[in-house]
């Protein structure tokens, strides 16, 4: 059962998710079982954790044995997770759910969303283009993003999902910083796609405005009061996704833009630290009623049970099930119900300690945190939502070796390999042959003179901070301690190398 659950955990999606023959991992350098892996690698990926491995292991001896399951099997053990995720995050009953294989995928729910009968086409107004899945520039014109679909279905990169409407949507991209990493103010945001949602009008289509809520390095933007603003002045001739695939919110917020009409994407695995890769829409039930039917195209991407019956235009999807997506979603939304037991005191003593060994980290590499993450309240670290403390973005080009962006996804790699033969000393051998993973660097500090900062992200997942609450608090602050001390000196030795 081991071997059957390992390879259907790696099935079921795009290439990103196929596993090297030689390494035994994936692009990600994750592999479909546990790992004894020093990770902090949430805002990338995760390996999945012991015991949720021994939950996804249970549920397939009950559910499909023999790695077969039928389209009404999968709508049963779908359906079951809906109700578990409504539960767990508190949401009303009536929030609807899709699921996808991708955050990537989820865009394309997006477009679902913003679909009318009565309009000319989508106009998409995407937030943050590097600091969202690199894939969602395609995903979200309505394009394929890679060479196979979650399905098995072979296609081209870059070609409509529905040839017969390839100009549906057109694209908006907007950046979410500025120079020297600087988040854009949200009302500079609002301006800005309040002038893309008229022109829309205009011309008989319909604006679709992405929030997001946590990027690749946790930012937030546009504010509550200016989605309120956007809603005032332009009613129902626009609609919102929100990109909180990082997951590092808590219910209250999500329940919050779901009042708003929103919908919200989620990943199970960034921060609630399920195995890559899976994706979740949440969308009120109004919302779905408004959409016009699924485009043909969408046949090729999800199977009938991966949206609500009762959504337009479902009934043309195919039936069938895709099982490594709900052995995966089953691993993430186990790990979802453990962390949603602990206490706020829990959470905020490891956090704080996190914060103290980051610090301790940054201090002796001589690096800084990127700027913070909120667009408007970047200088009051009070402001920010709780669950963004579980991720930390460094700032590699203020060391002294001013790291840039393409030495910094060299390090990235170096961090994972056993190194220790190329280094001198017995000390200096073991730190080098630790492997660590960390998140990938991202391209959120533009230079003066050019090209982007080297970055690393440093982030918690919920399966780390179930087993962080066990400890008592002296074993926890030395855990953290000695984990950012081995990373910081495994980078000193490698950065030289």
């Amino acid at each position: 059962m081991t071997q059957l659950a390992a390879g259907l955990m790696a099935s079921g999606g795009d290439k990103r998710i196929a596993i090297d023959p030689q390494t035994g991992l994936n692009a990600y350098l994750v592999a479909p079982r546990p790992s004894g892996v020093m990770a902090y690698s949430s805002s990338t990926a995760n390996d999945i954790s012991p015991t949720a491995f021994a939950e996804v292991q249970r549920r397939l001896c009950r559910l499909a044995p023999t790695g077969r399951l039928d389209a009404a099997a999968y709508r049963v053990a779908l359906d079951g997770l809906r109700e578990r995720i409504r539960q767990a995050l508190r949401l009303p009953a009536s929030t609807e759910v899709v699921f996808a294989a991708s955050g990537t995928d989820l865009e394309f729910v997006g477009l679902a969303v913003a679909h009318r009968v009565d309009s000319a086409g989508i106009d998409n107004v995407l937030l943050g283009a590097d600091e969202v899945g690199s894939g969602c520039v395609h995903s979200s014109r309505g394009h394929f993003f890679a060479d196979q679909t979650p399905l098995g279905l072979a296609v081209r990169p870059g070609e409509p999902i529905d040839p017969d409407r390839p100009d549906l949507v057109r694209l908006h991209a907007l950046a979410a910083r500025g120079m020297g990493g600087v988040p854009t103010p949200s009302e500079d945001l609002l301006l800005e796609i309040g002038a893309i949602v008229a022109e829309a009008g205009r011309a008989g289509r319909h604006a679709l405005v992405h929030v997001v809520h946590g990027s690749k390095t946790g930012l937030i933007l546009p504010s509550f009061a200016h989605i309120d603003a956007l809603r005032r002045r332009f009613g129902e001739r626009l609609s919102f996704v929100v990109d909180a695939c990082q997951c590092r919110l808590g219910g209250s917020t999500v329940a919050s833009y779901l009042a708003r009409g929103a919908t919200v994407f989620l990943t199970g695995s960034k921060f609630m630290g399920g195995p890559p890769f899976s994706g979740i829409a949440l969308v009120p039930r109004a919302a779905m009623q408004r959409a016009a039917p699924l485009p043909a195209g969408f046949g090729q991407l999800f199977y009938r049970a991966e949206w609500p019956e009762a959504w337009p235009g479902a009934d043309r999807l195919p039936d069938g099930a895709n099982l490594g997506l709900l052995l995966r979603l089953e691993a993430s939304i186990y790990e979802l119900e453990l962390y949603q037991r602990l206490t706020p005191a829990d959470v905020r003593r490891t956090l704080d300690l996190f914060d103290e060994a980051v610090d301790a980290l940054t201090a002796r590499l001589g690096a800084v945190r990127a700027i913070p993450q909120l667009a408007n309240e970047w200088q009051d670290a009070s402001a920010r939502p709780q669950e963004m403390r579980s991720l930390v973005t460094v700032d590699l080009s203020q060391t002294r070796r001013r790291i840039g962006f393409d030495r910094a996804r060299a390090l990235h790699r170096m961090l994972f390999e056993d190194l220790g033969r190329r280094v001198l000393g017995a000390a200096n051998r073991v730190a080098a042959a630790r492997r660590v993973r960390l998140g990938q660097p991202v391209k959120c500090i533009a230079l003066p003179e050019g090209g982007h900062a080297g970055t690393l992200r440093i982030g918690l997942s919920m399966p780390q901070m179930v087993e962080f609450a066990a400890m008592d608090s002296a074993s926890l602050q030395a855990r953290l301690h000695a984990d950012m001390a081995a990373i910081a000196a495994k980078l000193d030795l490698i950065a030289d190398l």
